[in-house]
């Protein structure tokens, strides 16, 4: 087994970063989205200075990065965490460690809180966020349809202990 590095996401992982995105998708439990966007549309709609991904030597195995809650000023400080692991990867800790460092590494940017929004179904990904902080602030009933089929997404958050105290 490789050593695991959680490092900075270059362009050069966009391939391995959007065929991980792809797996989540076939899950039918991680996003609404259908298709993967191209790195271009990926790239503009991630934020730059929060971007990680886990290696184990040239293969990604994870990416953890931040989209921002909204335009407005107000909510400079306030993103929506993505976390994606190849199928295989799942149930080994590398969750735990892509989210600590992609919230040290919001804090270290000066995000106060950070969002998710998960399928109930997706029971991993909801404990591990708990583990690491987040609460659950509600569920957002048949909020969008995943192939015709109307889905409800619990709301998550966690603020942070260090920035905006």
């Amino acid at each position: 087994m490789k050593t695991l590095l959680m490092d900075t996401m270059r362009k050069s992982d966009a391939t391995q970063v959007l065929a991980i995105f792809q797996e989540g998708i076939d899950t039918k439990n991680a996003t609404f989205e259908t298709k993967v966007p191209t790195w271009e549309e990926w790239d503009r709609d991630h934020i730059s200075s929060c971007r990680l991904v886990a290696r184990e030597g040239d293969r990604v195995v994870g990416w953890a990065a931040l989209t921002p809650a909204s335009s407005r000023a107000a909510y400079a400080g306030v993103a929506e965490v993505s976390i994606y692991l190849r199928i295989e990867s799942v149930g080994q800790g590398l969750g735990s460690r892509l989210l600590e460092a992609l919230i040290k590494t919001s804090e270290e940017n000066g995000f106060w809180t950070l969002t998710s929004g998960i399928f109930p179904e997706n029971k991993n990904s909801m404990a591990l966020h708990e583990k690491l902080g987040f609460r659950k602030m509600g569920t957002q009933e048949r909020i969008g349809k995943l192939d015709g089929v109307w889905r409800d997404v619990v709301q998550m958050e966690r603020r942070s202990e260090v920035v905006g105290v």
